[in-house]
């Protein structure tokens, strides 16, 4: 199973090292030359390439949307089609500005329901969102124990895979329920969202 990767900042990255590290062929990705992630693909190893945004989009079986949140549109907006592509949404709805990070506003109930709209046709995972960059990259495995990895979605098929590629990973990968329901439950500012290590 192929890893296609929007994204080559921290979360990327994080993301693309336990894949990596887990076996699978991974697609990182920019906006501009591909080339310039040489470094970043060093050191991922040789199983990791890097593409455009739409080079990952087709690479993937399953792919992740890890861009900040105010290029997701743009980003997705350059891949043709979306239709039956598992594509998992680490994004939260931030900012960095003034010092510090601003929550933002958006017209729907959950943060994914937005991503949804983006990315019509596609088989969509909430998940890879409650950590930090650094706690993300970290070893998912303490003391004995595995880090929990929330997972929401409609499509049960496509969680399924995405909790498969969590467990290999390292982490234990939790179904919270629909995207909706159970995405609302772990996005920012989401009942369960205090109680895990992140923002």
């Amino acid at each position: 199973m192929n890893i296609g990767i929007l994204g080559s900042g921290h979360i990327a990255m994080a993301i693309a090292g336990h894949a990596t590290g887990a076996g699978y062929p991974v697609m990182i990705s920019r906006r501009g030359d591909p080339e310039s992630l040489a470094p970043n693909v060093a050191t991922l190893g040789p199983s990791a390439r890097a593409g455009s945004f739409q080079n990952a989009a087709e690479f993937g079986d399953i792919v992740f949307i890890a861009v900040v949140w105010d290029a997701v549109p743009a980003v997705t907006a350059q891949i043709p089609t979306w239709d039956d592509k598992i594509v998992v949404d680490p994004t939260n709805p931030l900012r960095a500005e003034n010092g510090g990070i601003t929550v933002l506003e958006y017209a729907a109930a959950t943060s994914s329901e937005v991503i949804a709209d983006l990315v019509p046709g596609a088989r969509l995972v909430k998940g890879f969102c409650t950590y930090t960059a650094a706690d993300l990259a970290a070893d998912p495995q303490v003391d004995g124990w595995r880090r929990v990895m929330m997972l929401a979605g409609d499509d049960n098929a496509a969680k399924l895979a995405v909790a498969a590629l969590t467990s290999d990973m390292g982490f234990a990968p939790v179904d919270a329920g629909t995207l909706v329901e159970g995405g609302g439950k772990f996005q920012v500012g989401g009942p369960l969202r205090a109680q895990l290590r992140g923002f």
